[in-house]
């Protein structure tokens, strides 16, 4: 059996961890493993339910009522919760906001652990999160902190939204993505955190193919490619 190869893409809100794995994962013919995703797909049933994104005793009971599970259609990532594609409805910002709030709580992080790790044994695959690196793949061959400052992230979220045809407040997102750094980074349970072994890699002045690039450089560099 080849040697199964892991790629872990850690980083703050809106750092571009998705875009940049995504197309990593389809150049190299990898599985790509959005694990933010899957936290807001629990953070969107939590909101649809009405339970408060602060009482971890509520959330933690209301676990027991939802599966995540993921599929691949034309080479995209599709996140189903309970059967449903909730892919699209996943990504409006208050669940963002909730996912980040409700993903620190330990009974949480143990429900998608197990489903995470079985993915990265079983296949070669590019992972993305906040703590894959440090804690989810510990093991992954490549490890990759990819940031930007926040005035760049809020942009490039800005335009997201945009594009999509939604309203959005520059001033507000960028609230927003400091609230989510301040979250993620001091949660008690397995926080934001720059692995020791990965490579700092900002792209706050970088193009989508200076990322890839360098990201590549630095898989070979390892021996990973």
């Amino acid at each position: 059996m080849e040697k199964v190869i892991n790629i872990a893409i850690d980083g703050p809100a809106g750092a571009g961890k998705s875009t940049i794995a995504r197309r990593l994962a389809k150049d190299l013919g990898f599985t790509y493993v959005d694990t933010g995703a899957m936290y807001r797909a629990l953070a969107w049933y939590f909101i649809q339910q009405k339970i408060s994104l602060t009482d971890e005793v509520a959330v933690e009971e209301a676990l027991g009522d939802i599966t995540v599970s993921i599929g691949h259609e034309g080479g995209e990532q599709h996140i189903f919760l309970n059967g449903t594609d909730v892919s699209r409805e996943i990504r409006r910002e208050e669940v963002g906001n909730a996912a980040s709030a409700t993903s620190g709580f330990g009974a949480v992080r143990r429900k998608l652990l197990s489903l995470q790790r079985d993915l990265a044994r079983s296949q070669n695959c590019i992972m993305d999160g906040r703590d894959i690196g440090s804690f989810v793949l510990p093991d992954a061959q490549v490890k990759i902190y990819l940031t930007a400052s926040v005035e760049t992230r809020a942009k490039r979220r800005y335009d997201e939204l945009k594009e999509k045809g939604q309203e959005a407040d520059p001033e507000k997102i960028g609230e927003d993505i400091r609230t989510r750094d301040m979250q993620d980074m001091n949660r008690s349970i397995a926080p934001l955190i720059q692995a020791e072994d990965a490579v700092l890699l900002d792209s706050s002045d970088l193009t989508i193919e200076e990322v890839l690039n360098r990201i590549r450089e630095i898989a070979r560099e390892k021996g990973a490619l």
